[in-house]
């Protein structure tokens, strides 16, 4: 038994009816499924992302975030500077 709003249990029976299966059938199919992979990926210490969460990450590793204000006293501490 799982709590969804409407909009996730809408979803979830759309995607169900796509498949022609009850919405336990999909659930159960779908979820045992990921749950293998994340199983496994944990097993081999690998990170699995989805498509979107990939471009995410890129995203972040490739943003020039800007100092904060202790960084750039931190900076100027370990470059001899007061």
């Amino acid at each position: 038994m799982v709590r969804l709003d409407a909009e996730s249990k809408a979803c979830l029976s759309q995607a169900a009816d796509l498949r022609k299966i009850s919405v336990s059938d999909y659930v159960r199919d779908v979820m045992v499924a990921q749950a293998r992979r994340e199983i496994e990926a944990a097993q081999q210490q690998t990170i699995s992302l989805t498509p979107d969460e990939q471009l995410q990450f890129w995203k972040a590793l490739e943003a020039n975030p800007k100092p904060t204000p202790a960084q750039r006293r931190l900076g100027r501490l370990i470059r001899g500077g007061t």
